[in-house]
Order: C-alpha cells, then sequence, then structure tokens
C-alpha cells in the first residue's frame, strides 16, 4: 500500500506528527465551512442587508416602493450606487399574497432602467426604455415558487424560484435641476405594485421618500452575515443546486428548521472563517478583474463567466462560478439579463502607475470626446474599503447630465478627485476624503457600438500636483 492512501486510511502517520484532537477538527471544520459558506451566500446575504435595512430603518415594508427623491449622497450606503439617477426599490414576497404584478411605465415624459432579480440577485428581466418593452410599459408578474396555475393574458411572468425578490427601477435624470428632479421623481411614482389577487381594483402603491436614512448595506463580516444567511435558510426553499450546501451549513450551525445559536468556541471558529473569507475575497478584488480597455486600468465590472453564467439562468451544468458571484457582491449588487444594452459599468482600483488611490492625492481624468452613450455617462468615486459613497462628501460623482460641467475646447472633459478642488476647476471636481483610499466607477447609459468595438477608449487616471 502507497505512503499517501497509508495515511489517508490513518494506517501512518509522518514521521513526529500528531493526529489533530476532535476539538480541533470540530473546530477546523467550523472554520472551513465558515470560510464557504460567506463566499457562496454573499449574494443572499447582500440582498439581506439591504431588505432589513428597509424593514428597521424607514416605513417601507414588503410589496411596497421606497426611492430617493434627490440624487443620491454619501446617506445611501449600498455597494457601488449611481448618485446621478433616481433609484426607486421594490421589495417583494410572494409567500403570502400570491402572484405579484409590477407594472413598468411606457416612457412617455420619462426614461427609466429596471432590473428584476431574485434574492440570490439572478437577474430576471430588464424592463423600461431599453428593456425588453422598449419603452411601451410592461406588466411583469412575480410567481411564487410552488405556482402551477395559469398566468392570466397580458402578463410577463417570471419565475424566480424563490418567495423574495426585488427590483431597482432608476428613473433617469435629463439633468440635475430642480425641475427635472421634480419631473423624474413623478415619473417613478408611475410604478406600480400590487398582487395579483386585487386586480379588479388595484390598490395605490405605497412610496416612501428613505433620502435622509443613513441606509447602511454594507457587508458586515462578522456574526451578523451569518444571521442574514440564517435568515434566508429558513424562509426560502433550497435551489437543487445548492443542496450540497446544506452539511457545510449544518456544521456551523444553520439549519432548516432550527434556531441559529452558535456557542462561544464556535463563535470564535465562524470570526476565524469570517477573517478568512474576507481575506480571500479582498485579495481577489485587489487582483483586478479582466481589463475591458487593454494596457489601461478600467475592468469589466464583473467576472464575465459570472454575466454568461447569469443571464443563462446557471442552466450549464457543468459551471456554476460561485466564487465569481460571491466576489462580486461583495463590492456591488443586482443583477442585470442584457448588460450593456441599458447600461455598462467600467470599474478602475489604481492609477496609470499601477498605484491604488489615496485620498489625499490629486488625479486627473480625461474623458474623450463623443462618448459612445445615448443617454449619459458618469464618473463615481467610492470608498475602497466599503465599496460604498465615501462618507461626509459633498457629492461622490460628475455626470454629462450635470449642467455645470465645463467641457475643453475639442469635447473632451477633465475630471478632478482630489480632498481640495484644484483652482477654477470645482464644476469638475469630485470630493475624497484624505484618509481614506478610493475606487471609481464609469457608467455609460445606452451605450452604442462604439463602446464594445474600442473605437473609443477611456484613458487612465493620472495623479498629478495638487494646484494652489
Amino acid at each position: 500500500m502507497g505512503t499517501v492512501v497509508a495515511l489517508a486510511c490513518g494506517l501512518a502517520s509522518p514521521a513526529g506528527a500528531e493526529d489533530p484532537s476532535a476539538e480541533e477538527l470540530a473546530r477546523r471544520t467550523v472554520e472551513r465551512r465558515a470560510v464557504e459558506a460567506v463566499i457562496w451566500g454573499m449574494p443572499a446575504v447582500n440582498y439581506d442587508l439591504m431588505l432589513q435595512e428597509m424593514l428597521t430603518k424607514t416605513t417601507g415594508k414588503a410589496n411596497q416602493v421606497i426611492y430617493w427623491g434627490r440624487p443620491l449622497d454619501w446617506h445611501n450606503q449600498t455597494l457601488t450606487p449611481n448618485p446621478d439617477t433616481l433609484y426607486f426599490m421594490a421589495f417583494l414576497n410572494t409567500k403570502d399574497v400570491g402572484p405579484i404584478v409590477i407594472e413598468v411605465p411606457p416612457a412617455d415624459g420619462g426614461s427609466m432602467n429596471a432590473n428584476i432579480v431574485n434574492l440570490w440577485q439572478e437577474p430576471l428581466e430588464d424592463a423600461g426604455l431599453l428593456g425588453i418593452d422598449k419603452g411601451n410599459g410592461i406588466k411583469l408578474l412575480m410567481l411564487p415558487p410552488d405556482f402551477s396555475g395559469q398566468v392570466p393574458e397580458g402578463y410577463s411572468a417570471l419565475r424566480p424560484g424563490t418567495h423574495g425578490s426585488y427590483g431597482l427601477f432608476r428613473s433617469n435624470l435629463a439633468s440635475h435641476a430642480d425641475a427635472d428632479i421634480a419631473k423624474s421623481v413623478a415619473y417613478g411614482k408611475r410604478l406600480r405594485v400590487y398582487p395579483l389577487s386585487q386586480v379588479a381594483d388595484p390598490p395605490p402603491t405605497r412610496f416612501a421618500d428613505v433620502g435622509d436614512t443613513v441606509f447602511d448595506t454594507t457587508i458586515r463580516y462578522d456574526e451578523r452575515f451569518f444571521e442574514g444567511l440564517d435568515r434566508i435558510v429558513q424562509a426560502e426553499p433550497w435551489f437543487a443546486r445548492d443542496r450540497a450546501m446544506i452539511d457545510p451549513l449544518r456544521a456551523i450551525g444553520i439549519e432548516k428548521g432550527k434556531p441559529f445559536a452558535p456557542t462561544g468556541d464556535a463563535k470564535q471558529a465562524l470570526a476565524a472563517g469570517m477573517r478568512e473569507a474576507r481575506a480571500w475575497l479582498e485579495a481577489k478584488y485587489a487582483a483586478g478583474l479582466p481589463p475591458f480597455f487593454e494596457g489601461t486600468h478600467w475592468t469589466f465590472p464583473a467576472p464575465p463567466e459570472l454575466v454568461r453564467a447569469a443571464q443563462a439562468d446557471f442552466a450549464d451544468p457543468n459551471n456554476y462560478p460561485v466564487d465569481a458571484r460571491g466576489l462580486t457582491y461583495s463590492y456591488g449588487y443586482i443583477g442585470i439579463k442584457r448588460l450593456g444594452t441599458g447600461q455598462f459599468y467600467l470599474i478602475n482600483i489604481r492609477d496609470n502607475a499601477g498605484k491604488s488611490y489615496d485620498g489625499s492625492e490629486t488625479y486627473r481624468l480625461t474623458v474623450p470626446p463623443n462618448p459612445p452613450v445615448e443617454q449619459y455617462w458618469s464618473v463615481t468615486a467610492y470608498d475602497r474599503q466599503t465599496h460604498a459613497l465615501i462618507r461626509n462628501v459633498g457629492r461622490a460623482s460628475r455626470a454629462s447630465n450635470s449642467g455645470e460641467l465645463q467641457k475643453n475646447a475639442d469635447g473632451s472633459v477633465d475630471l478632478y478627485f482630489a480632498p481640495k478642488a484644484p483652482a477654477g476647476q470645482e464644476a469638475n471636481w469630485i470630493p475624497t476624503d484624505p484618509a481614506r483610499q478610493f475606487e471609481l466607477m464609469f457608467r455609460l447609459y445606452a451605450p452604442t457600438k462604439a463602446l464594445f468595438e474600442k473605437a473609443w477608449v477611456l484613458p487612465d487616471v493620472e495623479k498629478i500636483a495638487a494646484q494652489r
């Protein structure tokens, strides 16, 4: 019998080695499985964080709509949000009310980018001007996991496979002027959400403005993560593809029908596993996503393998990119069925010299003329550690729909990232926190072929001397 086989069978041990104790094996098991639970469960816990913030900090409830009645500021601490559109969010649950209708209004006097996902943030459908309805309006019908009836005529059925789901509805801005903001709010409020059982006399949709709430859904790398994951396990059915996680979760104290109540030793092991999972995710993120423009530090917004798998409903039996999914939902949220149609994103965590962004320094980005968009572009600075808007700064972004933005003679735009505005550049300045690192996201709404054909290239960001 070979040495490896003998060791595996417990018939031999390396010289001087001692078998771990039962207690040590138990601790190691919890740590290892905690790491995998964090990576696997990230999108669901990400969803649960947003749901709990709504339920505990606002007047909003399931099957209603919360919204931000002005462009987002740092009070919105969701992951990499867009400060240059108005957000409407509906957290849905079919468990008690059955199928739920979502009426997306036609684009007559407004423009909406709507993305509907299940609680695992798998994209179900895109709607709005550049969505499946092409701006004609649509009635979507969210079905419960066990639904076996007939879908009424006139509805597009969505089958999330979960009771919980949500929709992100961006009511686009023509500009940041007060009149245009008010117009976009009014258009967003044409959204309708109600149970199909009340279709004969639909109740008015309830809207709650949460713009003044510190809505913090940054990932909690502590015991609260597992508490959120336990809520999901208790409330939702298993997908067949995820049943292999039943035993690993049981090993860390999460089991359907039983309370999650880790002991002191288990808590320590869970904390150790959480630290390792966080370090792993950070290392993967720091290593960088695939570049979108070769030779620059502008990357795809998510691993392309995840985008392909999610758009195909994870139907490939030989591919289930859980690692890529866990990474992606540690810094962002929502899923898009047709990424690149309604919007596209580019991420940048390093300047042209390959250095991380230091909030105490001054940087410049030149956006070339003739950007490949039919609606608008924007660039936003986020806290590098939390992936949320930088706290306590006056604004987080600059966009082509900002009326005060200054252009160069050739149509290009110079943007500046610094703790203080360079002289004469207040209109094109995005403030940073000198005590924090930051990262960037460039958004393109209604991108054109020139982007994907690389006929237009966004250059790297360069560090420059502070201008006094």
